[in-house]
């Protein structure tokens, strides 16, 4: 069944689900080979393998916290997650960290199409052709557009396929490989602890614009402790066990750095290796689902922003999917071969653009609305949330900025980093600037109901 209500509020009629489907599909979203790359980045980049390891689990852990406090949301509101910016950016205004979250989408499903688009090829015996992201493309386009329930399906199938592929895999680096070796290297400092933690912080960050768009068809009354634990076990469980092995496979050297899917195959042995090639796939493709699904969700809510339509027809919704899928395949045929090092930096400045949002959004959910939303002023530019909210606007573009002296990337490095002793804390920055320039601003100026409102059905 598809989920016939699109950027729309979900009525209580429509509510189905279980809080445990929050778990299989984050855990299957995070346990693939993306979080796998992630994780030997940390070690790529110079830093040692037990503080690499380290650094992960706080990333995660927080990270993994302030997602699961953006999926939250869903059950109560009944929207999308981005529907929801429009309570603090405004009906227009929302449109900024949109596109954001569409260039975020479109790379994360861009990377995905490589490395499936590999192991398909592989799987066919068409190496070296676009066939294998043609078909990944094909398959994450009939199942994004089967839409919701599919989707969670797909996540409880996918966790446990990865669980096997990936646990057999582990099995075989440390049978080959002694512990002590893969985490060997020079002592680790708190530049490298705050690198680790900034990869793993920022993949789970990048989860939190679209989270809720899968946790608002469960029933409005699902105690948000029900909803936040299983999606952050799932989030955070699924990434540290990734990167974990990404750690490990980095500390083993040998061709992954150059070649990740054929890595994962002789690792498998001559076998096996179709057996981790559809797992690889089966990881991915649940993800690139998320990515496709919620490219579109993002792309019909700016339109709605300025025509003001409510939902959107099935034939609509085909033909954005297609089109963001077609272009994501494309990329992928043209992505740069130094893929390590784009993804690295790619994630960083994504973490740049969303920590700033994601304090907005909580902090007015929290402790501003406090739950109380006016739902169908949601879609009109005239009414209580206007058309730009310029508090929430100026946070943003502050936090954005705060960030740069602080920034550490091969493209720029903010002048604070030398004085930090080439430490990163950019996003810490952002974080505590955006609180504290929003939370104050917004207390005074945002009006918030005296209860939520909902649409007549």
């Amino acid at each position: 069944m598809q989920d016939k209500y699109s950027i729309d509020w979900v009525p209580d009629s429509a509510r189905h689900g279980q809080p445990f489907q929050q778990f299989t599909l984050w855990l299957s979203a995070n346990l693939q080979i993306t979080a796998i790359v992630d994780g030997a980045l940390a070690v790529v980049f110079g830093v040692h393998g037990i503080t690499a390891l380290l650094g992960l689990l706080l990333g995660n852990v927080l990270g993994g916290a302030v997602m699961a406090l953006h999926a939250a949301q869903g059950p109560r509101l009944g929207l999308p997650q981005m529907i929801t910016s429009r309570v603090q950016f405004g009906v227009k205004g929302a449109a900024l960290p949109l596109l954001l979250a569409i260039f975020m989408y479109l790379g994360f499903a861009t990377t995905g199409t490589v490395l499936s688009g590999q192991a398909i090829n592989r799987i066919l015996g068409t190496d070296g052709s676009p066939v294998g992201m043609v078909v990944f493309g094909v398959i994450t386009g009939v199942i994004a557009i089967a839409g919701y329930n599919v989707i969670h399906k797909l996540g409880r199938i996918a966790s446990v396929v990865s669980v096997a592929g990936f646990g057999f895999l582990a099995w075989r680096l440390l049978s080959a490989h002694p512990l002590d070796t893969l985490l060997a290297g020079p002592d680790g400092d708190i530049s490298q602890l705050l690198l680790a933690m900034s990869l793993s912080a920022g993949w789970q960050l990048t989860f939190a614009p679209y989270v809720a768009d899968y946790s608002r068809y469960l029933p409005a009354d699902t105690p948000t402790g029900k909803v936040f634990w299983p999606v952050f076990l799932g989030t955070a469980i699924g990434a540290q066990c990734a990167m974990t092995f990404g750690v490990l496979v980095a500390g083993a050297g040998g061709s992954f750095i150059k070649n990740q899917v054929g890595f994962m195959g002789e690792l498998a042995g001559p076998a096996l290796a179709m057996v981790i090639y559809f797992a690889i796939v089966a990881g991915k493709l649940t993800v690139n689902c998320l990515n496709a699904y919620g490219g579109f969700m993002c792309s019909l809510t700016i339109v709605s922003g300025m025509n003001g339509a409510r939902s959107y027809s099935p034939r609509t919704r085909q033909l954005v999917i297609a089109l963001f899928i077609m272009l994501s395949v494309v990329l992928a045929v043209f992505a740069s071969h130094d893929f390590l090092a784009n993804f690295k930096n790619f994630v960083l400045l994504l973490l740049v653009a969303f920590v700033p949002w994601s304090a907005v959004n909580l902090i007015d959910y929290y402790l501003i609305s406090r739950e109380r939303v006016d739902i169908p002023a949601l879609y009109r530019a005239n009414g209580r949330y206007g058309a730009y909210n310029w508090p929430a606007l100026i946070s943003y573009g502050v936090g954005i900025l705060s960030q740069v002296p602080f920034i550490s990337q091969a493209m720029y490095t903010g002048f604070a980093v030398k004085l930090l002793g080439n430490t990163d804390i950019s996003w810490i920055v952002g974080l505590l600037v955006t609180a504290l320039v929003y939370y104050p601003w917004a207390k005074r100026t945002t009006q918030v109901p005296a209860a939520m409102i909902f649409p007549i059905c």
